[in-house]
């Protein structure tokens, strides 16, 4: 039977195959499992094989979902588009943050995050293939969004995420990934104290991982096909 916890154990041995290939130690990448649009009760069952890191992109219905499974310990991943004005939920609720992409975005979380809950943890979304549907900064912008998310109180600013586009080329994959992968390591240079890289999905994440990255966001390979209203919103 095709159950989440088979799934679940055959994304792990994929992320455990990609990164031995590249000489990696497979506990440095984190697997954030997109649970969007996804019931409760799949986030149990895959609580209960073993993951922890969840990724929703909706504020609303994830909410939804803490309230149904605070019972559980699990660990929030914010990742879809976040507009300035509904940023207090997100702010109150997740632990990481993937798609800062302005700065307005990431002051209205800094103020909104409680006193005494930690830094919220976040990512700057760069948009790398320039595709206009796409969130995140422009790659030419990324770097001057970093620096001042980076002095941003009640925020720690992680790394950097990207959504490129679907593509089946590998080469053309790792062209992207390790274009983020430079940007991170620029940053560096700089003096941020950055250590993540959140890149790759259920069809690329062994380009992924192969070019540096440290969370891979994995949905439709672990929960199944979403229903066709929300197929074309899968990450």
């Amino acid at each position: 039977m095709d159950t989440v916890e088979k799934r679940l154990q055959a994304v792990k041995f994929r992320i455990q195959t990609a990164a031995r290939a590249s000489g990696r130690d497979p506990r440095e990448i984190v697997l954030v499992a997109v649970s969007k649009t996804f019931p409760p009760e799949a986030i149990r069952a895959a609580h209960d094989a073993g993951q922890r890191d969840f990724g929703e992109s909706y504020a609303q219905e994830a909410i939804a979902k803490m309230e149904a499974l605070r019972d559980l310990d699990l660990h929030w991943h914010f990742i879809g588009p976040l507009q300035s004005n509904k940023t207090r939920p997100v702010a109150e609720r997740f632990d990481w943050v993937h798609s800062v992409d302005r700065i307005k975005v990431a002051e209205r979380l800094s103020a909104q995050r409680p006193e005494g809950g930690g830094p919220l943890q976040v990512c700057v979304q760069v948009n790398l293939s320039g595709e206009s549907t796409k969130s995140g900064v422009p790659l030419a912008g990324a770097k001057s969004l970093a620096h001042a998310v980076a002095a941003l109180p009640h925020l720690a600013l992680r790394g950097l995420m990207t959504l490129p586009e679907p593509t089946a080329d590998e080469v053309r994959q790792r062209q992207r990934f390790g274009a983020l992968a430079a940007l991170l390591d620029e940053l560096r240079d700089e003096g941020l104290a950055v250590d993540t890289l959140s890149m790759g999905m259920s069809d690329d994440l062994e380009a992924a991982i192969a070019s540096g990255s440290t969370m891979v966001r994995v949905g439709t390979a672990i929960f199944g096909a979403r229903p066709p209203a929300t197929a074309a919103l899968d990450r």
